[in-house]
């Protein structure tokens, strides 16, 4: 073997790695998750901590996120390739953390067009520099290439879009766990691809860019829609039930033991040991609730 051959084969192993992490489920005719791990960001996954989705129709294929990182991206590809020969046209953003959009400029050196919500653009780019920051630090070398990309089509509220006999409505129903998070819905598939309004198996992340006060009536948007599958954006896919216990059930709870907790003259401080133990068998329970609680006292305090 050349040396210039080996190179390219070292080159790709991060990348034929990072796709071993992905796990592709079906989840009916035409339609994929593709979960990745639940933990951290890290060199091994690339930054494709998330959960991504996959809708094959006549005409190409349409990418729900596109990884978090273009070495990410690349390994999604890799993944993609092993059900089926179309090729990616759409690529949606969901939202504004990193693996929901710094993928992007992969997907477009591929010829693919990127839709994203004005209010996803504007949220990646006031955070994008503190992205790059972070997952220079969480994933090092496997970040080289990653340039911030942002949408080629952007809407407000609502963008249809009709490939053949399907058509995708992607809404941006107000902020959740970003200020930009949409959902993507094809009635002929019943099934919706959430984005991060959606969390199951493991806790949500309450964020200084989340909307604690919002976020429920985005997850009612999706449960509007009557889909049977849901594509999460962390965890596997699942029903509308099992998103309602995981996520709405736990904003609702949040919400309930804050509120209380303020109306009681409790301080900051107290927020963290508020009953959040029906939840305690999701994954990341421990190092995230209490920091949820913190954030979501912040919010409320002023509501």
């Amino acid at each position: 073997m050349n040396r210039a051959l080996l190179a390219a084969v070292l080159a790709l192993l991060p990348v034929l790695a990072a796709a071993g992490t992905l796990d592709i489920q079906p989840v009916t005719d035409g339609v994929w998750a593709i979960v990745g791990e639940k933990e951290q960001r890290s060199a091994t996954n690339l930054a494709n901590n998330a959960t991504f989705g996959l809708l094959e129709t006549e005409q190409g294929a349409v990418l729900i996120d596109p990884g978090g990182s273009w070495k990410g991206a690349e390994a999604l590809h890799e993944a993609i390739r092993t059900v089926t020969d179309q090729p990616v046209l759409y690529v949606v953003n969901t939202g504004g953390q990193d693996h929901r959009w710094l993928g992007n400029g992969y997907w477009q050196a591929h010829g693919a067009i990127v839709i994203a919500s004005e209010a996803a653009v504007e949220d990646q780019q006031a955070r994008g520099s503190m992205q790059m920051t972070a997952l220079s630090q969480l994933i090092g070398d496997a970040l080289d290439g990653t340039e911030p990309g942002y949408a080629d089509v952007t809407f407000a509220d609502r963008h249809t879009l009709d490939l053949g006999d399907l058509t995708l409505e992607i809404v941006h129903p107000g902020a959740a766990h970003t200020p930009g998070d949409s959902f993507v819905w094809v009635p002929e598939k019943a099934t919706v691809f959430a984005g991060d309004i959606v969390y199951v198996e493991r806790i949500l992340g309450v964020g200084d860019q989340s909307s604690i006060a919002e976020w429920p009536a985005a997850f009612e948007a999706i449960e509007a829609t009557g889909a049977v599958h849901v594509v999460p954006g962390h965890g596997r896919a699942t029903t509308m039930e099992r998103a309602r216990a995981d996520t709405y059930a736990y904003l609702l709870n949040l919400r309930e033991r804050i509120g209380a907790l303020i109306e009681a003259g409790g301080d900051i401080l107290a927020a963290p040991r508020v009953d959040q133990s029906d939840f305690a068998h999701l994954e990341q329970f421990e190092a995230l609730a209490g920091r949820n609680a913190q954030t979501a006292y912040q919010q409320m305090e002023w509501e």
